[in-house]
């Protein structure tokens, strides 16, 4: 970056953990003006209209994106920059934050995340990531994190529709809560040439380590190695998910007979009826291709 004074976008949003954190947003617009930053502010009433007006800021060509928030507006800002070579810095304030966490970005105050995004924008400080592709009937979406089929992307539905309590407790309750309605899903998973039929509990295709406010569910997987991490759980008892959530935290879960993991860089999955979740947003119902796109995103570190 040359210019004295660095022009920079800020994407708020204000139903992040349901309104508590917005003022941080705007928190960190006055640090960041107060550094010399000149900001645009980005905040709207619907995820639609305000992913309009960051597209719209993005071609405008600006420095940087800061996305004030958690996963889903991550999600949102990923697809508004795509192929504009514009870098992302995120300010966590969700309930999940993993694409924050699998990039080592802490939660921290609108002072010293300032700091932190201004510093690597004069550095130079700019790191490449990977970038997944989600083609469904509803069209593309790019993604960060994680692709959740079967019974986490039931967790994070749930997890999405409650109000209490905030962070990733959520998504622990909402697990409990999952596990009456158990089942597996029949699943046909199609790499190259090959045709795979299988029941799984779940399937998560994973560009990021973490999911569901810190979860493991890939601990091998890395951001910027241009594969997925492709997790296949088989179909599991209600008694046998209890053992198998708590070493999910630590990723000690792959050593577990039933879970089954490699690496791709291109799958399709198909299925009747089954709904697919990409950093915790649904985007509708299988068949879905997913392809990678290598080092496709510039993120200030």
């Amino acid at each position: 970056m040359t210019r004295e004074h660095p022009r920079i976008a800020v994407a708020i949003n204000p139903a992040s953990s349901f309104g508590a954190h917005s003022a941080k947003g705007m928190r960190v617009v006055e640090a960041l003006a107060d550094r010399g930053v000149e900001v645009t502010t980005l905040i709207e009433a619907s995820a639609d209209k305000l992913f309009d007006a960051t597209v719209a800021a993005v071609r405008d060509a600006p420095d940087a994106l800061v996305a004030v928030g958690g996963d889903g507006l991550v999600n949102l800002a990923i697809n508004a920059l795509a192929d504009s070579g514009v870098p992302l810095a995120i300010v966590p304030t969700g309930t999940g934050n993993d694409l924050a966490r699998g990039l080592g970005i802490t939660r921290q105050r609108p002072d010293a995340a300032t700091q932190r995004i201004v510093r690597a924008l004069r550095s130079g400080g700019i790191r490449e990531i990977d970038v997944g592709v989600v083609t469904t009937s509803q069209g593309e979406r790019r993604f960060g994190g994680v692709v959740s089929v079967g019974f986490d992307a039931r967790v994070n539905a749930r997890a999405n529709a409650m109000r209490w309590p905030r962070g990733g407790t959520r998504y622990v309750l909402a697990t409990l809560r999952e596990l009456a309605s158990l089942r597996p899903v029949q699943l046909a998973m199609t790499v190259g040439e090959t045709t795979r039929e299988f029941e799984a509990a779940f399937v998560s295709v994973a560009n990021n380590r973490f999911i569901g406010g810190g979860m493991a569910i890939a601990p091998e997987a890395k951001i910027d190695d241009g594969l997925f991490d492709v997790v296949r759980v088989e179909p599991i008892s209600r008694r046998t998910l209890l053992m198998f959530f708590p070493r999910v935290f630590a990723g000690t879960h792959t050593k577990l007979d039933v879970v089954h993991i490699h690496r791709e860089e291109r799958l399709s999955l198909t299925g009747t009826g089954i709904d697919l979740y990409a950093d915790g947003e649904n985007l509708g119902t299988l068949p879905a291709g997913i392809r990678m796109l290598p080092r496709a995103l510039r993120v200030l570190a």
